[in-house]
């Protein structure tokens, strides 16, 4: 079971970085319910092992790439987000240690695993992989654009993704920059 699901993540993961166009230095914030994977209604069945097989399978891509990831908390944590130093781009830290029971075991993983983990309060992402209906949305920059990827589920949650792209301003005479749309 494992190692369908951190394939299906880690093929997610490649699918996202390509179809957004993810450069070194951007943000992916990720929001995953190990209770959905299983098959359990979210915040009902957290499992550490599912946490950690599944952040180092999108670790692994977008580390890779030099992307920074973003583990967002579950709602006991007020949906604080989990990170590298690295990736803090100002953004107020704050002081909590998520656990598979606040926080989620995705998270915890997070905060174990990479190299000076932070918790912050918010984040404004460059794009996101949303695995069990977690709501993602209010991590993303202000102009999100729905992404349809190949995975659909991984275990039993549903996956939705999106890219940001930055506001278009002006009207019928503006011309825009079609590498940022």
């Amino acid at each position: 079971m494992f190692k369908d699901i951190t394939e299906s993540a880690r093929a997610a993961a490649v699918e996202l970085c390509e179809k957004s166009k993810l450069v070194a230095g951007q943000i992916v914030i990720v929001g995953c319910s190990t209770s959905e994977i299983a098959g359990y209604n979210v915040g009902t069945n957290s499992n550490a092992d599912l946490g950690i097989a599944v952040f180092d399978a999108l670790y692994s891509v977008f580390n890779q790439r030099g992307i920074h990831i973003a583990a967002q908390c579950c709602e006991h944590l007020n949906r604080a987000v989990i990170t590298d130093r690295a990736a803090n781009a100002g953004w107020e830290i704050v002081n909590v240690l998520p656990t598979p029971k606040a926080g989620g075991s995705f998270a915890a993983a997070a905060y174990a695993k990479l190299q000076d983990p932070i918790a912050i309060s918010e984040i404004r992402a460059d794009a996101g992989i949303d695995i069990g209906n977690t709501l993602i949305g209010m991590h993303l920059k202000r102009v999100a654009i729905p992404l349809r990827l190949e995975i659909k589920h991984i275990g039993k949650a549903a996956v939705t993704a999106a890219r940001t792209r930055p506001p278009l301003i002006g009207g019928t005479r503006a011309v825009y920059d079609g590498k940022l749309l």
